[in-house]
C-alpha cells in the first residue's frame, strides 16, 4: 500500500470515527438529518460517492486525482444526485406501499412498520424493484452525460455554468458499457438486493446506507468510464 492510499483511507475513516466515539457528533448528525434532510444528502453523497469515484480512478489509473478529472464539479454534481436519491427514496417508499394496497395486501403500511418478515422483504425488494427499474437508469446516465460534461471543459468549476450539450453526449455515449455493464448488470445483481436490504433499515437510517453504497457507485460509475 503506497502512501497516498494510506492517506485516503485515513480520510475515510476520519469521516466516520467521530461517529463512533462521540455521542456529540451522533446525536448532531442524527437532528441535522432529521431536520434538514435534503442537504444531508447534498452533503454525505458529495463526499462519498466522489470519493468513490476518486477509488475508480486509483483502480483504472494508478491516481486518486489528475488534471481535468474535475474533482469539485463532480462533488457539486454528487451532491444534486444525492438529493434526487432522497426524493426517490421517499416517493418509491411510499408509492410502493401504496400500490400493492391498491393490489389487495390490506396491511403493507403496517408490514413495513413492523419487524422483518417474509412479507416485509417482499415488500422492499418490490420498492427496490420500481426504483430501479424506473428511476436508476435515468440517474445513472444523467451522470455519465455530466461526468462527459465536466470533463470536456478541463474539469473546470466552471463546467458547472456552461450549457449541456445533451444530444451530443448521448450520440458519442459508449452505450455497450453503459448498457451491457452499468444498466444491465449492476442494477440486477447488486442495486436491487443491496437497496432491498436498505430498505429493512428504519427510515432514519436509510439515506446513510444509500451514501455509503453511493461510495460503490461512485467506484463503479468511475471505472465503467474508463472502461476502453
Amino acid at each position: 500500500m503506497k502512501q497516498k492510499d494510506i492517506w485516503f483511507a485515513a480520510l475515510l475513516l476520519g469521516i466516520f470515527a467521530p461517529f463512533f466515539f462521540f455521542s456529540e457528533a451522533l446525536s448532531f448528525y442524527e437532528s441535522f438529518n432529521h431536520d434538514h434532510g435534503l442537504i444531508a444528502a447534498f452533503i454525505k453523497f458529495a463526499i462519498l460517492a466522489t470519493m468513490g469515484e476518486c477509488m475508480g480512478l486509483r483502480i483504472r489509473e494508478g491516481v486518486y486525482n489528475k488534471t481535468g478529472f474535475g474533482l469539485l464539479p463532480r462533488a457539486v454534481v454528487w451532491g444534486f444526485l444525492g438529493i434526487s436519491i432522497k426524493i426517490a427514496f421517499v416517493i418509491f417508499d411510499s408509492g410502493t406501499t401504496r400500490f400493492v394496497e391498491f393490489m389487495g395486501m390490506k396491511n403493507a403500511q403496517e408490514v413495513m412498520n413492523g419487524a422483518v418478515s417474509f412479507q416485509k422483504i417482499l415488500l422492499t425488494f418490490s420498492i427496490s424493484f420500481f426504483m430501479n427499474i424506473f428511476y436508476a437508469p435515468v440517474m445513472m446516465t444523467v451522470h455519465k452525460i455530466t461526468d462527459t460534461h465536466i470533463v470536456m471543459h478541463g474539469g473546470k468549476l466552471s463546467a458547472l455554468l456552461k450549457p449541456i450539450r445533451w444530444a451530443n453526449i448521448l450520440q458519442a455515449m459508449n452505450w455497450d458499457v453503459h448498457w451491457n455493464f452499468v444498466l444491465k448488470k449492476t442494477i440486477p445483481f447488486f442495486w436491487i438486493p443491496a437497496q432491498a436490504i436498505n430498505f429493512l433499515l428504519p427510515a432514519e437510517s436509510r439515506i446513510l446506507v444509500a451514501a455509503l453504497l453511493g461510495f460503490v457507485l461512485g467506484t463503479i460509475l468511475a471505472f465503467a468510464s474508463l472502461k476502453k
